[in-house]
């Protein structure tokens, strides 16, 4: 999906435009994650830019977008361009060293 978002198109709600934008991309995300995985990938991954046009546009994480979206619409932006392009994506094991140590309360008293 690479998208132009228009937020000021007359006779419309600025609002409504913003959620329908976010709707777009929450459609396209979840039709993706939908489609069988082909052999030997573990799920499907996103590569996604956002920006004030394609010209501008930035790698930035999937998790980050929605909330990029919202800074631009209160920074006051017109439009905003959003780039999201699925790829495959493989699990890797955790180094043995690298375990989660929730259990660590030695620095507090």
């Amino acid at each position: 999906m690479r998208k132009t978002f228009l937020l000021k198109i007359e006779g419309k709600n600025r609002d409504r435009l913003v959620e329908a934008s976010k709707h777009d991309i929450r459609k396209y995300v979840k039709r993706e994650r939908s489609r069988p995985l082909p052999a030997g990938v573990d799920f499907w991954d996103f590569d996604c830019k956002f920006g004030s046009d394609e010209a501008a546009a930035a790698v930035v994480h999937f998790a980050t977008l929605m909330s990029l979206i919202d800074t631009a619409v209160q920074e006051g932006a017109e439009q905003f361009y959003v780039e999201v392009v699925t790829r495959h994506g493989h699990r890797s094991a955790r180094p043995q060293g690298a375990e989660a140590t929730s259990g660590d309360d030695e620095d507090f008293e």
